[in-house]
């Protein structure tokens, strides 16, 4: 499989668990209910939805409409810089009118604003302990395939603007490791849990010492809970309740990681789970399905989902193919220099 296949994986993943959770309602009974039971398509969010009312089927949220403003800056500054990952955030906010906009999330809104005050961004996000580092670091991990090393580095840099707490850069650097690896060929999906794991525990050696468990071992409870006994839906309960969905770091990475693993890395599935499984859906999905995108390449996507996705006019702005383009190249470069 090529690199640009793992690369449109990637990218094409992170979408589609985006839009594909987005209709969730935050209660896991109350999506059920509402539904009927598995959200098994891409469908509109309904009108009583507290945050996503009026989004039509397929339509792509802030989790990745962040990742895809940074990996444009990232190429445009030929690297994962602090200055692109604060131009890209800036540049991602005002385009959506983020000071009224209900989809910026409590940890970007106060870091941006005070990025916008002209603070030093080495400082702006010291409080930022939600999941939007994560949510929006999965080109991070495609510009390093195979190399996890680097995708922690740079995943530090990523999230420090907003993020610099040890808790957030933790499962920014957990989902960059684990995007690396799922790019090597052959590898096993232990092998990509092991990699999300590495990241947690050497990511959390950096930025403010914050609240919160350890990512990495709520990676291993989630994995240990899919592995266990009973139906799809006691399992996904089972995460809902023990591992949590809300914009906790340490629940957004570890049910992310849990929904991956039961799906065996196929991004519909995945996608599936995370809906279903509500809270912060779209984030889970998002996180989830790049992994998933990277392990499988953008041959394990079904034809017309990938129609579904760019019939829609948000994603078609940001010109996906352009950008995994301009990551591939980096990307080779990076791999050349190295040797």
């Amino acid at each position: 499989m090529s690199l640009m296949d793992r690369i449109l994986g990637g990218l094409y993943g992170q979408a589609l668990g985006d839009a594909w959770g987005m209709p969730a309602y935050f209660d896991i009974d109350q999506t059920w209910k509402a539904f009927g039971g598995w959200i098994s398509e891409l469908v509109p969010a309904p009108s009583d939805h507290p945050v996503h009312y009026g989004l039509p089927a397929g339509r792509i949220t802030d989790d990745s409409e962040q990742a895809f403003s940074l990996a444009r800056a990232f190429i445009q500054h030929g690297g994962v810089t602090l200055q692109a990952a604060t131009e890209a955030i800036i540049a991602w906010y005002d385009r959506v009118g983020g000071e009224q906009s209900p989809y910026v999330g409590p940890s970007t809104r106060r870091g941006v604003q005070a990025l916008k005050r002209g603070e030093d961004p080495n400082t702006t996000g010291l409080w930022g302990d939600t999941n939007g580092a994560p949510m929006r670091v999965s080109p991070v991990g495609l510009l390093h395939p195979g190399d996890p090393t680097g995708a922690i580095e740079d995943a530090v840099i990523a999230s420090t603007p907003t993020h610099n707490t040890n808790v957030a850069i933790s499962g920014a650097c957990a989902v960059a490791s684990a995007v690396a690896i799922a790019m090597t060929e052959g590898v096993s999906l232990d092998t990509i849990v092991a990699a999300g794991i590495l990241g947690a525990d050497l990511g959390r050696q950096h930025g403010r010492k914050w609240l919160g468990p350890s990512v990495g071992r709520r990676i291993q409870m989630a994995v240990e809970i899919v592995h266990g006994p009973g139906t799809d839906w006691f399992r996904l309960r089972e995460l809902y309740n023990v591992i949590g969905t809300s914009l906790s770091v340490p629940e957004t990475i570890g049910a992310a990681f849990g929904v991956l693993v039961m799906a065996e890395g196929n991004p519909r599935q995945t996608a599936i789970y995370a809906a279903n499984l509500s809270g912060d859906a779209d984030t889970v999905g998002a996180i989830a399905c790049a992994i998933a995108g990277a392990y499988t390449g953008i041959g394990g996507f079904d034809p017309a989902l990938i129609a579904k996705l760019e019939a829609d006019e948000v994603f078609a702005s940001y010109h996906v193919r352009e950008i995994a383009e301009g990551l591939h190249r980096l990307a080779s470069e990076r791999s050349r220099a190295n040797g």
